[in-house]
């Protein structure tokens, strides 16, 4: 089980950090990752470490998880130094990470995870099954976590996934766990769930150190937060004392600015405009029935929901990912193709996927050879691709959309994840495409990329086209003109631009709202289970 023995002190009965790093710096040839950085990590602290994509965060998480060696500086877990590089017990007994990509095995149990190289008593000991799922159980009740041992992590939830990987942390006697964007796939009420055993967890003295983009979380949950600046160490503050406005300038280095200031100001699209995306009576089995919608030319428009609504799986089936049971989607005058990507391409829709990593990117690829993936005819005759119009289309794109890179041909995984998400949204744009449908677009950027990749959504509309966007996060759906609420695959509400907060988050968790106007399904259309899982899939 878990070692619980306790912190030792530093003097006048103060407890040990549970984690600190002074003085660290980390070189990748000629760029300088971390700068003379700093942060300290109570015992059973909630700390928030927040900055823009770049600013040093994943370097600090690598050299505190003892995956790089800082080229200067010192690592301490309760007053103990740092374990030798490569000793991944000793490691794995002071600290862990759940990453925001799970590291479970989805093809083993919850049990087999839970122990994985630990299932026998030695290495040429035969596995005692039952056994093992007897330890799990005790592990999981241990700490609260309501899942059954012998169940297959990939059955499991975003959710659940993320407890196991916590409890298998503890399991090893962890005391201090680094959560990278925890909240990520996520919907609300599962976020209030984690934050409720990160609470509990807290209370036996459990350490976090919480990284997000999402700033309200950080006052939802930590108690004291740290900035990082371009590899350097901003500052440290109790969140209680920190404004929100303080925090986002003190992560961009300059005055916070509100996209909503400039939305309110915008004109409304004209009555008028040319209907560019309609959807007539769409239904996917199993996810939702009936469902329709407009989008005119000029116009952006929110598709808001939960993680079970639907609406994630009705933006991709515009970009032709899903086959419909029934309804139509047409695109200008042209009907698209349910279930076929060329029709949804050659109808002139572009798509900004939910999982860049998963859905948008090739990892091993250049950030040219991304950024062209869905015009490779226009870059060569008769099906071949020259280097050079590769080159120079991606060029005007980098340029286009301020994408921080060496030059065309550096690998895509090299780049910040702000900056990967612009190749995403690149590549959608490459096409010019009459309807945009961006998918959770600023999911795990920073403030200042959320900001601008806002910005170049609204500025397709602003061209003439139209803009779909698909999201839960209120910061996202502030830049469209209106917004259409899904609950358990049905349409329940409309807003016009204006909206409250409290009113919109009611519609997307099923509470009546004051919405401008509402559609409701009768209940007999709503299927009983939607069987998604934490894509809403």
């Amino acid at each position: 089980m878990a070692d619980t023995a306790t912190t030792p002190p530093t003097g006048l009965g103060t407890p040990a950090p549970v984690a600190e790093a002074t003085g660290v710096s980390k070189r990748f040839g000629a760029t300088v990752a971390l700068r003379n950085a700093r942060i300290t990590v109570a015992p059973g602290e909630s700390h928030a470490l927040v900055g823009r994509n770049g600013a040093g965060k994943s370097t600090l998480v690598s050299l505190l998880t003892g995956l790089q060696q800082p080229d200067t500086g010192t690592l301490r877990f309760s007053g103990e130094p740092a374990p030798a590089f490569g000793d991944i017990d000793a490691w794995r007994s002071r600290v862990a990470c759940v990453y925001q990509r799970s590291t479970v095995i989805g093809d083993l149990t919850v049990a087999e995870n839970l122990f994985l190289n630990r299932q026998s008593a030695g290495a040429v000991q035969p596995i005692r099954w039952r056994q093992l799922r007897r330890r799990a159980e005790e592990l999981l009740a241990e700490y609260g976590v309501a899942v059954n041992p012998a169940a297959r992590a990939k059955d499991l939830t975003v959710e659940q996934r993320q407890f196991v990987e916590i409890a298998r942390a503890l399991s090893f006697g962890a005391r201090f766990i680094i959560l990278d964007e925890p909240t990520a796939k996520l919907d609300a009420r599962g976020i209030d769930r984690l934050f409720e055993k990160l609470r509990d967890l807290q209370r036996q003295g459990v350490a976090f150190l919480f990284i997000s983009h999402h700033l309200q979380e950080v006052y939802d949950l930590c108690t004291t937060v740290t900035v990082y600046r371009d590899a350097g160490h901003i500052l440290t503050a109790p969140v209680a004392e920190l404004a929100h406005q303080a925090l986002v300038e003190a992560m961009t280095g300059e005055s916070a600015s509100k996209i909503t200031a400039t939305a309110g100001e915008r004109p409304a699209p004209p009555s008028d405009s040319a209907q560019l995306l309609a959807i007539d009576g769409l239904t996917l089995p199993g996810v939702c029935e009936d469902i329709s919608l407009s989008v005119g030319s000029g116009e952006v428009v929110g598709l808001a929901g939960a993680t079970a609504s639907g609406n994630v799986q009705v933006g991709e089936a515009i970009a032709g990912l899903h086959r419909a049971k029934d309804g139509r989607i047409t695109v200008g005058a042209r009907t698209v193709r349910t279930g076929s990507v060329p029709s949804a391409l050659a109808a002139g829709v572009g798509l900004v996927p939910e999982d860049r990593h998963l859905q948008g990117l090739v990892n091993n690829r250049s950030v040219a050879e991304n950024a062209t993936l869905t015009v490779t005819a226009q870059l060569g005759p008769f099906g071949t691709v020259l280097p050079a119009r590769t080159k120079a289309f991606a060029g005007r794109m980098i340029r286009d959309l301020d994408i921080k890179t060496p030059g065309a041909a550096t690998p895509v995984s090299a780049l910040s994840g702000g900056n990967q998400q612009k190749v995403v949204v690149a590549r959608a744009l490459a096409t010019d495409p009459h309807v945009l449908v961006a998918i959770r677009p600023t999911n795990g950027v920073d403030v200042k990329s959320k900001e601008f990749l806002l910005g170049r959504i609204r500025q397709v509309a602003d061209d003439g086209k139209a803009a779909l966007i698909v999201s839960d996060e209120l910061d996202d759906l502030k830049v469209c003109d209106r917004v259409v609420v899904m609950f358990h695959g049905r349409v329940v509400a409309e807003f016009d631009h204006g909206w409250k907060d409290e009113d919109l988050v009611a519609a997307v968790e099923g509470v009546s709202g004051e919405a401008t106007s509402a559609t409701t399904f009768p209940e007999s259309a709503v299927p009983a289970s939607s069987g998604a899982d934490e894509h809403g899939r």
